[in-house]
C-alpha cells in the first residue's frame, strides 16, 4: 500500500478481515488480512486488539503456543503504546498478563490505570450530558438531567466540574417547577 491509508480505508480493511472469519474462531484468511493490516498500519489500535483477541481464540496449525502468546503480547503492548495508554488497550493487556502470564500484580496495575482513565472520561461525558440536557431545558431533558445529577454526586462527590453542572440543572428545574424552591435561611 502506498502512502498513508485514510481512516475509511483502514476501517474497510478491518471490516473485510472480520467478514473473512468468525468472531470467535479466526480463519487463516482472517488472520492473514489482520496481520497485513497491522503491518501496513502499525498504529491502528482496533486491528492490533482484534488480531490479539483472535489469536488467543484460535489454534494455528504448526504454531507453538508460546510463539503465539509472544505475538499476542507484542500486539497488546503495541496497542497500549500507540493508543497513548487508552483504557481499552490497558484492560486487554491486563487480562492477557493475568490469565496467560500469571502476572496478577502487573495486571492489577494496568486495570487501576484503566479505571482512572475511564472515570475521568465518564466524568467528562456526564458533565457534557448535564450541560446538553440543561441547555435543551425541556421537561424531559431536565428530568433526565436530575436523575443523572443524583448519580454524578454519588460517584464524583468532589468534582467541581460536575457539581457546577448539577447546580445549574437544579436551578433550571426549580425555575421550571420540576423541583421545589430551596428555602433560604
Amino acid at each position: 500500500m502506498s502512502g498513508h491509508p485514510t481512516a475509511d480505508e483502514l476501517m474497510k480493511r478491518l471490516l473485510a478481515a472480520r467478514e473473512a472469519g468468525d468472531a470467535n474462531h479466526a480463519s487463516p484468511e482472517q488472520l492473514r488480512l489482520l496481520r497485513e493490516l497491522t503491518r501496513d498500519a502499525p498504529t491502528f489500535t482496533p486491528a492490533l486488539l482484534e488480531l490479539a483477541r483472535l489469536l488467543q481464540l484460535t489454534d494455528e496449525p504448526g504454531v507453538d503456543a508460546e510463539v503465539m502468546f509472544a505475538e499476542v503480547q507484542r500486539l497488546l503492548e503495541q496497542a497500549v503504546s500507540v493508543s497513548r495508554r487508552n483504557a481499552s488497550s490497558l484492560v486487554e493487556l491486563g487480562y492477557f498478563l493475568d490469565v496467560v502470564r500469571g502476572r496478577e500484580d502487573d495486571a492489577a496495575t494496568l486495570w487501576e490505570e484503566s479505571a482512572g482513565k475511564s472515570l475521568k472520561t465518564l466524568e467528562q461525558a456526564w458533565a457534557g450530558l448535564l450541560r446538553g440536557w440543561s441547555d435543551a431545558r425541556t421537561k424531559e431533558s431536565l428530568e433526565k438531567a436530575l436523575r443523572l445529577a443524583e448519580r454524578a454526586e454519588k460517584v464524583f462527590p468532589d468534582s467541581l466540574r460536575l457539581l457546577d453542572e448539577v447546580e445549574l440543572v437544579r436551578e433550571y428545574a426549580r425555575q421550571d417547577g420540576l423541583l421545589k424552591p430551596t428555602s433560604e435561611p
